[in-house]
């Protein structure tokens, strides 16, 4: 029977990664020629962690950090954006645990400054804990942000 892997086991499955690839087809007419790599899961959590209270940071930035590291032109959108949603919920479950120290994810945000919805206990919760850390919100239409 098939077992469900917990989020701290789906951060630790680094699947080969990080990988430099050269940028092609439809990858390429996106977002120029040139490479790209693939972050793990592990690297991705490593820079979340790094953000210290009152401090933000948002998937780009972890992006430029990463393809800076691996010497490529960029990092994969799609890969750091899910490894940094998988970081969220395997900090979650550290939490539950009883686990003090965790990857501090709600100081990870989306391009421009907006709330990730799909962190665990939605704009709520990620807003709770910002707010414990003093900063401020403002929303356009459904989406919340970060006030500078």
């Amino acid at each position: 029977m098939y077992k469900r892997k917990t989020w701290r086991e789906k951060l630790a499955d680094d699947k080969g990664f990080p990988r430099v690839i050269p940028v092609t087809g439809a990858m390429a007419r996106r977002f120029g020629k040139g490479t790209c790599v693939i972050p793990s899961p592990k690297a991705v959590d490593a820079i979340m962690k790094k953000v210290s209270r009152g401090k933000l940071l948002t998937i780009n930035q972890i992006r430029e950090e990463l393809a800076k590291k691996h010497k490529a032109d960029f990092a994969c959108p799609i890969t750091t954006g899910i490894f940094a949603w998988i970081a969220a919920h395997a900090a979650e479950e550290d939490a539950a645990d009883g686990k003090k120290k965790i990857t501090p994810y709600w100081r990870t945000l989306k391009n421009g400054g907006e709330l990730n919805p799909k962190y665990p206990g939605g704009i709520a919760n990620v807003k709770r804990k910002l707010k414990a850390e003093g900063h401020r919100f403002f929303s356009k239409g459904k989406r919340w942000f970060v006030a500078a």
